[in-house]
């Protein structure tokens, strides 16, 4: 394959291994499936394994969405428009499916 070609197809890829991968900012469906989890890094720590700190968020979809602006835009409001988006695709997803209704028909006039 030319290297060209190559380029094309990946240069929007990522190539960390890190979870939650929108470059340090994880934004998460919940667990009993009501709202969301939003993971960022801790400033300056030491341990992998607690380098992320959850916070799961539970409310209504434009609480939720305003939540997430205030905790991102002073961490990294690069990835704010990244992350709402995200949040907003997992909210939509969570809402029950409505049946159609059926129309009712008028009466027959004889």
């Amino acid at each position: 394959m030319p290297a060209h070609l190559q380029w094309v197809v990946v240069k929007k890829q990522t190539y960390t291994t890190e979870p939650d991968n929108l470059k340090t900012v994880g934004v998460e469906p919940a667990a009993d499936g009501e709202g969301v989890v939003v993971m960022k890094r801790r400033s300056g720590q030491r341990k992998p394994a607690a380098s992320y700190v959850p916070t799961s968020i539970s409310k209504n979809a434009r609480a939720t969405l305003s939540s997430i602006g205030h905790m991102i835009h002073k961490y990294r409001p690069d990835l704010l428009m990244a992350a709402i988006r995200r949040a907003s695709a997992i909210l939509h997803s969570q809402k029950p499916v409505m049946g159609k209704r059926k129309g009712t028909r008028p009466t027959k006039s004889s």
